[in-house]
């Protein structure tokens, strides 16, 4: 099976070793980030969801205004918008988009993070809603005639979209999630599960969860993991930039007061810390250290060395089923061009001759 690589944007520079400045938004930036992404050769960009920023939908429709090839995944959380509403919204922006839209849904980690939009439902109650959540979105976007709803979270009458999602069935839905209130939930409706950076073992044992979640649905799963490569010419030069960006994580969370600990109630970050306190090497290339100094936060892990290097250690996880990767750098723009010069075409190619070499094996695994 063919691979696919996504990238994210956000709109402003920023990341663990650039503090934000200057406005919320620069249009600027949001554009020529997004059009590097598409030069590069990625096939799509995530634009993230947090509860104090800039609008994820209207960043993306900007965005797909100003490209022509490059998909994207929306980040969106359940229960702030109508499921009836989201799922106009979603298949309206499909349309504009030519088809280019990829919806994430997470349910949320963080209590803190839900109740800044007003939503107190506990961590596990959020699982459950977004299953809710989805069966109503789903049936929005591919029925026919208008339909009535009662259910735990959600009652109308007459729901129903006049604008249908341009790709059919509808618009590829992406999932995170790692705790046990969430797998069901994945295996039910994930056309991709998305994880963290974990370790081959991690990552081993969750996708065969969520495979067998998806086979009581008769259903199959594609599945994403989530790496931050840290390039260099050379081995030696990949780990000294490594330990460049840890010193001045370091240095930039003192400056602003913060400390480790990542959300309490977070089986991705419980998963990230775990693989740390194995090593801060693991596997072939997996540096653990971001993980570990952010508290598990986001996906922190990244693969250090050559292209070349990490394009094998990528391929490790594609020997597990992986067929998504989503790259990201710490320098974002600038990390993004680099990806493109050699990182992507060399684990595309290395994929190709993979495939040649063992031609069912991915698309048996992955099923």
């Amino acid at each position: 099976m063919s691979i696919e690589f996504i990238g994210m944007i956000q709109t402003q520079k920023v990341s663990e070793t650039h503090p934000a400045s200057g406005a919320a938004i620069d249009k600027d930036y949001v554009r020529a980030f997004a059009q590097a992404h598409e030069i590069a050769g990625f096939d799509r960009v995530l634009v993230p969801h947090h509860s104090t920023g800039p609008s994820a939908t209207l960043t993306i429709a900007y965005a797909a205004s100003v490209t022509e090839r490059i998909h994207f995944m929306l980040a969106h959380r359940p229960g702030f918008t109508a499921p009836t509403l989201a799922a106009r919204q979603f298949a309206t922006l499909d349309q504009f988009s030519g088809g280019r839209l990829g919806v994430h849904f997470i349910s949320g980690g963080s209590d803190e993070e839900q109740r800044r939009d007003g939503d107190y439902l506990a961590h596990d109650e959020r699982y459950a809603r977004t299953d809710e959540y989805l069966d109503i979105v789903k049936r929005i976007w591919t029925e026919d005639t208008p339909f009535d709803h009662e259910g735990r979270y959600f009652r109308f009458q007459g729901g129903y979209s006049e604008v249908k999602p341009l790709q059919k069935p509808h618009v590829p839905v992406y999932f995170a999630g790692a705790s046990d209130a969430a797998i069901p939930v994945a295996g039910k409706h994930a056309d991709v599960y998305a994880l963290w950076g974990e370790s081959l073992d991690q990552a081993r044992e969750l996708t065969r969860r969520v495979r067998a979640e998806a086979a009581r649905h008769a259903r199959t799963v594609r599945f994403s993991v989530s790496f931050r490569p840290v390039l260099a010419a050379t081995e030696k030069a990949a780990w000294a930039r490594a330990e460049h960006i840890l010193a001045e994580t370091r240095r930039l969370r003192v400056a602003q007061g913060f400390s480790r600990g990542g959300p309490q109630q977070s089986e991705g970050a419980r998963r990230l810390l775990a693989a740390a306190e194995k090593g801060s090497r693991l596997d072939r290339r997996l540096w653990t250290e971001i993980a570990k100094e952010t508290g598990g936060r986001a996906n922190t892990t990244a693969l250090v060395g050559t292209p070349e290097q990490v394009a094998e250690a990528l391929l490790d996880y594609y020997d597990l089923g992986v067929t998504t990767f989503l790259i990201r750098g710490f320098d974002p723009l600038e990390d993004a061009i680099d990806y493109g010069r050699e990182l992507i075409p060399r684990t595309r190619q290395m994929v190709a001759e993979r495939r040649l070499e063992k031609p069912s094996s991915g698309a048996l695994r992955v099923a």
